[in-house]
Parts: structure tokens; sequence; C-alpha cells
């Protein structure tokens, strides 16, 4: 009976949008904008994973991180001051970010006359959902509900902990065991180390950070190991045990058992799109391990009344916030004029936040002699020039990729201070086919970071 009662006062909208993150909310505002009547719901906190789980919060964390490696490597060089973190004033830090973000969202929202709903969304039908109980109908669904941490075959895998609590945590524990070696957990150990503690980081394959250069990966490598990070390769994880001081983790590495104690255990294996809570089959959506199928358009190929941006598509679309919002707005123009825009990506620059940082753009070596192309490939440490030196930074390289052919860029890798920054140059230049020639003719501010772009070609 209750269920009929609520079926009949179900509420109406044109637009359900289910996430409030960056592929969400675009699409969401821009709708209500356009006099559509549009609600928006999240089961967490409104704000999405990164502004509060995610790159903004863990952005604050490394840049406290590298003003310790900074003053350490000047140490000997006019520096005297003998720096540390204090954990507990640094997440209080942290949090002057993240906590007004929930209100200041939905204030946001509701200024635009989107409806804010609270509460997990479950599907009952291709144009129904319902939340807490109460029935939802809309003419159009977006679902943005991003990824959550892989679930692994590993006897044990319930110790483990997220990068969401991690970046909750109180206080440090002395030693923290990583599981997995991407990016969560070589940005976490970079400032856990940092702060002081034992970390460890075990990676079942020959080479962590997989999708980036492996050259400038084991840059990455080494100074990880410099500043004590324990890496251990090849090794795979089998079993997580509780102990009387913590945890016992236990991973196969070349034909024997290692076993490492620590206080704490973080997944750091991967994500996957969290859909499952979603019931997707209830509307007929179709999805795979990659997230909900969708055309070009960005909408389901089985439901179309339902579309998908961010993590949650299946689609050559990286995991990056940015590339969410891009999406969303993609979204947006289909919902309100008609599918007419597809989803053609530019270079999409990527960089994983160790100290110093890691970032790329555009085809690794391998993938451009793979794709047949005839390369030039430039590539260097660069700790001996004078924009590492000044900091006394040795850890430092780039390798580019230019097409013999036409001389245009077809990847870039860098590894050192700044390089989040100069990625964004060289993604400039693949979109928009500048060649190697004129980006060396450009008059750059010197000295700079970017003023090195020119030796880089």
């Amino acid at each position: 009976m209750n269920e009929h009662i609520n079926l009949c006062l179900k509420k109406e909208f044109d637009l359900i949008v289910i996430g409030t993150g960056s592929g969400g909310s675009v699409a969401a505002g821009k709708c209500a904008k356009a006099g559509w009547k549009v609600a928006q719901i999240d089961s967490k906190p409104f704000g999405g994973t990164c502004a509060l789980r995610g790159c903004d919060p863990k952005k604050v964390l490394v840049g406290a991180a590298e003003l310790i490696d900074w003053n350490k490597r000047m140490n000997s060089h006019g520096v005297n001051t003998q720096s540390s973190l204090d954990w507990a004033k640094l997440m209080e830090f942290k949090r002057s970010f993240t906590q007004p973000v929930p209100e200041h969202r939905e204030k946001g929202m509701e200024k635009v006359g989107i409806t804010p709903i609270h509460g997990e969304a479950s599907f009952t039908g291709k144009d129904t959902i319902v939340v807490n109980g109460d029935t939802y109908q809309a003419k159009h669904f977006l679902i943005a509900t991003g990824a959550k941490p892989a679930p692994l075959s590993i006897e044990g895998f319930e110790h483990l902990t997220t990068s969401t609590e991690f970046l909750e945590l109180e206080s440090l524990p002395e030693t923290i065991v990583f599981v997995g070696g991407g990016f969560i957990s070589f940005e976490f150990a970079s400032i856990a180390a940092r702060a002081g503690s034992t970390v460890h980081i075990i990676h079942r394959g020959e080479h962590p950070l997989e999708n980036f250069d492996g050259d400038l990966v084991d840059v990455v490598l080494e100074k990880a190991r410099e500043i004590g990070i324990n890496i251990h390769l090849n090794a795979e994880v089998k079993s997580v045990d509780e102990s009387e001081t913590g945890f016992i983790v236990r991973a196969h590495q070349n034909s024997s058992t290692t076993n490492i104690e620590g206080d704490l255990v973080v997944h750091g294996a991967g994500r996957v799109p969290n859909i499952k809570s979603l019931n997707p089959e209830q509307a007929g959506i179709d999805s795979n391990k990659q997230g909900i199928v969708v055309n070009k358009y960005l909408q389901s190929v089985s439901n179309p009344q339902v579309y998908a941006a961010g993590d949650v598509a299946a689609i050559e679309g990286l995991p990056l916030t940015p590339v969410a919002g891009f999406e969303s707005h993609l979204v947006a123009s289909n919902l309100l004029e008609g599918n007419h825009k597809k989803a053609d990506y530019p270079a999409q620059p990527v960089v994983v936040f160790t100290i110093p940082p890691l970032a790329m753009v555009g085809l690794t070596e391998k993938q451009a002699r793979d794709q047949g192309f005839d390369v030039k490939v430039k590539f260097h440490n660069m700790g001996g020039w004078y924009s590492s030196k000044r900091t006394n930074e040795s850890h430092t390289a780039f390798k580019t990729i230019i097409n013999k052919e036409n001389g245009q860029v077809l990847g870039a890798h860098i590894v050192g201070d700044k390089s989040e920054e100069i990625i964004n140059l060289f993604a400039m230049a693949i979109n928009h086919s500048v060649k190697a020639v004129e980006l060396k003719k450009m008059i750059y501010a010197y000295p700079s970071h970017a003023s090195d772009i020119p030796y880089m070609l």
C-alpha cells in the first residue's frame, strides 16, 4: 500500500542529475538556467570527490610537503630552518577548504532553481528512481556518480583504508602500507614520508604508474627511494591480517612470501565506476567494467533517456575532473538542443602530484612508435639546468616526442617543479597543431620554467 502511495505521489522533473561533482553540476546548472525543472541527488555531502575527498584537499597536503622538501634540499645552501609538519594543524587548514563546500554548493543549486535531494538513488524503471522511499520521475537522467575503490581479491580486504579516510586522519600512523602503485599511493606516500611516517608501496607489476613514460617514472622512483619510501615491485598482496600492534600485509614476491607490518593499510590499487547501487539494470541501462555504455553523445545506448559523464561513462575520456566538466558541458548541449555535439577529446594533460610532480600529455614514446610515427625523441635529466639547480633539485627530467614528418609535438613528459604548469603549454601546442619550431621561436619570461621549453625541443 505504501509503495502504491509513493508511486502516486512521485515528483516529476525534466532532468535528474545523480552526483554533485563536476560531471553533474555543469549540466544541472545549464539546464536549470534554461528553464528546465532540475533535481540533483547525492548520498554524500554535496560537492563531489574532487572538492571534498580528492584533488583539492590532497593538493593542500602536497603543498605543505613540498615546503618540507624544498627546505631540506636547501639546508646546505643558505636555508637553515629545520621544518616539520604538524599533521593536526595541517588537517585543520585542509578542512578550511572542504568544510564550506557542501553548504556553498547547495545554496548555489537553490539559487538557480535546482532541487537538492540528499540520499542514495536507485532506479526502479526507465524513467523512475527512488530516494529515501520517495519516487521521482524524469524525462532525462544524467548519471555522474564518479568512481570508488576497486574490490580486490585479498583476504582481509575489509582492513584496507581508502583515500577518503586517509584525508580525514587526525593523526598520522608511524608506518603506512599502500597497496598498489598508482596515483593515490605515490601521491599520499610522498606526503606521509615527509610528515615522518615509514612508508611502503606494494605493486604487483614491474612498473608502477603504468600509464606514464617508464624513463620518467624511474626518476620518480629514485626520488621516492631517496626520501625513504620502500617500494616493493613484482609483489602481489595476498592477505591483510590484524596483529597486536596493527596489521601484517603478506605478499608473494619472487617465489617467496614477504611480510610487511604497518599501522595503516591504504587502498591504492585503482578505482571502478560507482554504479552498482543505482541498480541500472532496472532502467535497462547497459554497463560494463568501464561504466555505463554510451554513444558519442554520452547517451546510454540502451536507454536514450539516460546520459553519463565523468568516471562513470565507458568512453575514452580520462578519469580526470576537467574531463568530467568537459563531458558535462557536452551533455548539457545535447539535452537542450538535441544530440549534436560528439565527445571528441582534445589532448588531455595528466599529472601525478608526487614531489616533484610528474606530468604528461599526448603519446608516450612507445605509443608513438606503435602507431607508426617516425619520431625524434629527446630525453634528458634537467638537474644541471638553472631552473632545477637554483633549488637544488636533481630529480628532474623531460622527454619530448616530435613527428619528423611535420615537426608537430606528439607527446611531452616532464618530472620536476612546475611540470604541472609547463605541461599545459604542451597540451595547447598539441591541440592546436603548433609545430616544435614555432614553440622554440616564442619569447618566454626569463628566468622561468617555461623558458626551458625551447631546449626540450
